[in-house]
């Protein structure tokens, strides 16, 4: 009798272990749901065991919580985005309107001081340009919900091209690029011009940080390397270079924007990009 009270006992006991295990697949299962599919549900749970049902409940506390915060940071994110393009386009009437009068002053009799003047007035205007401008791309960027990346880009090619045309740049800064590329063709599908960019963005970044040096690799895998000597920054400025409006204080008439698109760029055509800092050298990778 014993052991037949005993066996009984282990039977419940599976028993109830297989169903708490069940519950508890639901319950991951129903989570994966939620959050995935930014759904309005709630974990659902066929046990009545009162411990897992606590536990469901308690959960479905937590992603209502965290559905009201989600919901208010797209709602800060969406106006965030609204509020860079307006003052973009606000930005650039006055602009307009200072680059003309600038040009009328040229052309009048102007003494040495006032010559010294208006070209720091000029180069200043031109900054705030270049920085508006940026702005408005990156709002724009921002405000595409579902970007079409459909063309064969042969990475080789564009990765060529943007060194080449920023060359001269690189050479002014006494930067003389050590350059790896593969000979095999890397296609992948995506976007030239957005590719182009996220090239661009990424050597204008060299040119303001280099100490002198600058190496690119492509490997045939589609692994790109951007490497340079960078004094001065530290890992944790090198993980936040990415962040939105973050500059670190090396960098002049910059809007922080350059990295943070270029990562919008990659990651909307299926590739990842990281940075670190390692022996005062700041490295970019790219995986497409």
């Amino acid at each position: 009798m014993l052991y037949g009270i005993l066996a009984a006992v282990i039977i419940l006991l599976i028993i109830k272990i297989a169903v708490m295990r069940k519950s508890i697949a639901q319950m991951t299962e129903s989570i994966k749901e939620c959050l995935e599919d930014d759904v309005n549900g709630s974990v659902r749970v066929s046990s009545y065991d009162r411990y897992i049902r606590l536990q469901a409940s308690e959960i479905n506390r937590q992603l209502k919580k965290l559905r009201r915060q989600r919901h208010k940071y797209l709602r800060g994110d969406e106006e965030l985005k609204t509020a860079v393009t307006n003052i973009s386009h606000d930005l650039r009437t006055p602009l307009t309107a200072i680059c003309g009068y600038l040009d009328l002053l040229e052309r009048e009799d102007k003494s040495p001081e006032v010559e010294r003047y208006l070209s720091i007035i000029s180069e200043r205007v031109e900054a705030m340009k270049l920085l508006t401008e940026e702005l408005f791309r990156y709002s724009t960027i921002m405000g595409v919900d579902s970007p079409d990346y459909n063309e064969d880009v042969v990475i080789n090619e564009v990765l060529e091209d943007s060194i080449a045309g920023l060359y001269g740049a690189l050479k002014s800064r006494g930067i003389e690029p050590v350059i790896e590329i593969c000979e095999e063709r890397v296609t992948r599908k995506g976007s030239r011009a957005a590719l182009s960019r996220v090239f661009s963005n990424i050597l204008n970044n060299a040119v303001k940080y280099s100490e002198g040096d600058l190496y690119v690799k492509l490997t045939a895998d589609g692994d790109m390397l951007f490497e340079n000597t960078a004094y001065g920054l530290d890992p944790l400025q090198a993980e936040r270079l990415f962040d939105r409006f973050y500059t670190v204080e090396a960098a002049r008439n910059s809007t922080g924007l350059g990295l943070s698109i270029a990562k919008t760029f990659v990651e909307q055509m299926g590739g990842s990009i990281t940075s670190y800092y390692a022996k005062n050298r700041l490295s970019i990778e790219i995986k497409m």
